[in-house]
């Protein structure tokens, strides 16, 4: 299969190089360019300045106040003025850390503080916190001079839904949150309710996060600076498991977690560190671990083989990517009439716990359905959700986050780095380079073609790097491939986040989609980025490091193309038969439910 340039190429745009201009901070002359702000030019030069509402990703916002810089203009004029919102200007001297500066900071933080609930050793994010960071840094240690929030006027916590939890009394009004949600979700769950001092961020009417429209994808707490909203954590109940004689726990591990987790122990972002935690999950006391990237292989044959079948049919094209619950979800809810685009292959997760929860005692003594207990540790908040959802209910007992994971393996005293890598369990252990990319952006679509090429063809696909599928920063969010399969043209899209979703969707409503195949993946970049994975939202360049380290591992691999993976063949041999099979729609197939009676636009109608 050849990619046919003119149709990859024509669209990309080369930008101009911009004159290149200078101005000088904290002495040292620096260049910029077409730098969005100061403070990208204050970073570029080497220096940082501490900001609460500041993320590359998102708009400017200028909120906070903490990111403010001393300028001193050509003329002599001096100026106090937040970098996050000015534009760099030749010729200027921006000093960083003047008295006056440092004055302001200081005051801000004092003032958050004093509206703040300071219960910190007790916070899921304590540790992680931008506020207690800053507060350490600026040698806050009294707050009196302004008044306290006193404990009667907090307001309730939601801990209504699975995968997060929203904390008021910590929210600083930085707006992260609220951009998070409209920007990459077009969704604008979260928003600023009444004014002044009684501004709060909350969902529509005040309601729990569990009655709105929320796709639980949990960009809003990986961009959230202090503990407002947090992940659930699952990190006890998993210790109750793996301590507990009477339980046979077993894990399994996604794509993008191994090239995350190690960033929590110091390590560069995008080092692959996959044998590492599959020792530190047995040092634990996990008694079998697998790897979810066999599960990303199973559901290639499935998806694979339900794509070529629609091709053939012509029916409920384009086929969308089922592997994202935050996707799925955003379907359920605002758009149950297209449904049926939706592959009905479940995700590598709902797919490996029921393969387990049948095979693994047939294999391994002591284990029984009764007694096994699986735990998903994925990169992604709506995982959680996905595994309560009633038609997976009971396969996918607990789902951990990188980040989960990353604070128990601390809490058991292991030493991360110097352990011994070890490889997963066998059978479900093996794992070719297709599986692998799942967690990057363009990742199952490039898969699913590697598969459903021979599938059609009955040829082997010569070049499986399909690089016109990959990109994961903010302006590569919407990818089109057209593909020459024997002659048949076919055309994929490769979406990420749900507001270039809608896009897409709205294209096929009013007639004007010319694609076959629809991936989307609701965190910007994918499930590299996941609301689960450690904090990246202040490094745009931390989603390619994670990214690369996928595709090198895909690179490294001897095999990369999952139907040539040996125990997935073995698998269907000895039990699912085939791709499309009764017994595979049976175990790794699901429906959807129509959830808009649940929505709270129809609440509102009421």
């Amino acid at each position: 299969m050849r990619l046919k340039k003119p149709d990859i190429y024509k669209k990309i745009r080369i930008k101009p190089m911009s004159d290149t201009k200078t101005l000088t901070v904290n002495g040292k002359t620096v260049e910029f360019t077409d730098e969005p702000n100061l403070l990208e030019v204050i970073k570029k030069a080497g220096f940082s300045v501490p900001t609460f509402c500041y993320r590359p990703d998102l708009t400017q916002f200028g909120a906070c106040r903490m990111c403010v810089v001393e300028v001193e203009y050509p003329n002599g004029r001096t100026l106090i003025n937040s970098s996050c919102t000015m534009p760099p200007e030749a010729g200027i001297k921006v000093k960083t850390n003047t008295e006056r500066t440092r004055r302001i900071r200081k005051t801000v933080l004092e003032l958050l503080l004093a509206n703040h609930d300071r219960e910190c050793t007790t916070c899921e994010k304590s540790g992680d916190c931008e506020l207690q960071k800053y507060a350490e840094e600026y040698g806050i240690k009294d707050v009196s001079r302004f008044v306290q929030k006193k404990k009667e006027d907090f307001l309730p916590i939601d801990d209504s839904n699975p995968s997060l939890v929203r904390d008021p009394n910590k929210c600083i009004l930085c707006g992260a949150c609220v951009r998070a949600c409209a920007e990459f979700q077009g969704h604008s769950v979260l928003g600023f309710a009444n004014r002044g001092s009684n501004t709060v961020v909350q969902p529509m009417a005040g309601m729990p996060l569990s009655k709105v429209d929320c796709v639980f994808c949990g960009q809003c707490q990986a961009v959230c600076p202090t503990g407002a909203l947090t992940i659930k954590s699952e990190v006890n109940n998993v210790w109750s498991m793996v301590t507990n004689p009477e339980k046979k726990v077993v894990a399994q591990i996604a794509p993008s977690v191994r090239v995350a987790l190690g960033e929590m122990f110091g390590l560069e972002p995008g080092e692959n560190t996959i044998g590492l935690i599959d020792s530190a999950l047995r040092e634990i006391g996990f008694d079998l671990v697998f790897d979810t990237n066999f599960s990303a292989d199973l559901t290639i044959m499935e998806e694979a083989y339900e794509f070529v079948q629609r091709l053939k049919s012509g029916e409920n094209l384009p086929l969308f990517t089922s592997c994202c619950p935050a996707w799925v979800r955003y379907m359920e809810t605002q758009h149950p009439d297209m449904l049926n685009h939706l592959s009905s292959c479940k995700s590598p997760q709902g797919m490996l716990s029921p393969v387990l929860k049948e095979l693994v005692p047939k294999y391994f003594d002591g284990f029984t359905k009764e007694n096994m207990v699986v735990v998903s540790i994925m990169p992604c908040t709506a995982k959680k959700v996905e595994a309560k959802r009633y038609q997976l209910f009971g396969e996918t007992d607990i789902v951990m986050t990188t980040k989960e994971l990353g604070k128990m393996i601390k809490s058991a005293g292991i030493d991360f780095k110097s352990l011994e890598p070890s490889k997963p369990d066998s059978p479900f252990g093996e794992y070719s380079g297709a599986g692998t990319i799942f967690g990057a952006s363009g990742g199952v679509a490039e898969a699913a073609v590697r598969t459903a090429y021979e599938f059609v063809t009955g040829e082997e696909l010569q070049d499986v790097d399909i690089k016109p599928m990959r990109g994961v920063d903010k302006n590569s969010r919407t990818k089109d491939v057209e593909l020459d399969v024997k002659g048949t043209k076919v055309k994929v899209r490769v979406v990420s986040t749900l507001k270039e979703a809608e896009k897409s969707i709205q294209a096929i409503k009013n007639g004007t989609a010319d694609f076959q195949m629809l991936e989307v993946m609701a965190c910007p970049g994918g499930c590299i980025n996941g609301g689960g994975q450690p904090r990246s939202c202040d490094d745009a360049k931390i989603k390619e490091y994670r990214a690369e380290g996928l595709y090198k591992e895909d690179r490294e691999l001897p095999v990369r193309r999952s139907h040539q993976n040996s125990e997935i063949k073995k698998l269907y041999a000895e039990f699912l038969q085939a791709p499309g099979s009764h017994k595979a729609h049976e175990l790794l197939h699901t429906t959807y439910a129509d959830l808009f009676a649940n929505s709270y636009r129809d609440l509102v109608k009421k």
